[in-house]
């Protein structure tokens, strides 16, 4: 098992609706998702941040990570969560990490073949994010204490269908 952990939409400005519910949500979780983030460098594994882009297409992930620091007011949630220079950064459109994205080719051509899911929003991008590994025959776990849900009982109900439905580990 080659594993990759993969920050899903951290690096937020937290203007969207129900912005400021993820906000308060995140901030609960901040503590663990840096652990899980700092446990897999440790464990010399991949961190891969696949990131919604704001419509901001110039490809550049300094320039949209200072804009995002620029604009929100939550800048204290990304700040601790913010790539390093050798972690691979993947812009996506919408929900799923793999919609219209490179990552499934980045991960197969290093031959990773699970993923840890940590990130926002539990019941929408790390739920169809699962799905999209599932049937690309990745296997999944869901870091549950470092994946931010909008609805606490949506994002329990997430998590279970993730885990019967997907093969999910739940860790």
């Amino acid at each position: 098992m080659q594993q990759a952990l993969v920050v899903v939409d951290m690096v937020s400005t937290y203007d969207f609706e129900d912005g400021e519910a993820v906000a308060r949500a995140a901030r609960e979780r901040l503590d663990a998702m840096a652990g899980r983030i700092a446990e897999a460098r440790e464990k010399d594994l991949p961190v891969v941040y696949v990131n919604d882009h704001y419509d901001r297409w110039d490809g550049s992930r300094e320039r949209l990570i200072e804009w995002v620091l620029d604009t929100t007011p939550h800048a204290d949630l990304v700040r601790p969560l913010l790539p390093e220079p050798d972690d691979a950064f993947i812009v996506k459109a919408r929900h799923s990490i793999f919609y219209e994205t490179p990552l499934g080719y980045f991960l197969n051509s290093r031959e990773l073949d699970t993923l840890t899911l940590v990130g926002q929003v539990t019941e929408q991008c790390i739920l169809y994010s699962a799905l999209d590994a599932h049937v690309r025959h990745f296997g999944i776990r869901v870091a549950v204490d470092a994946c931010v849900p909008l609805d606490e009982e949506l994002g329990r109900a997430a998590l279970q269908m993730m885990e019967r439905n997907m093969g999910a580990e739940l860790v």
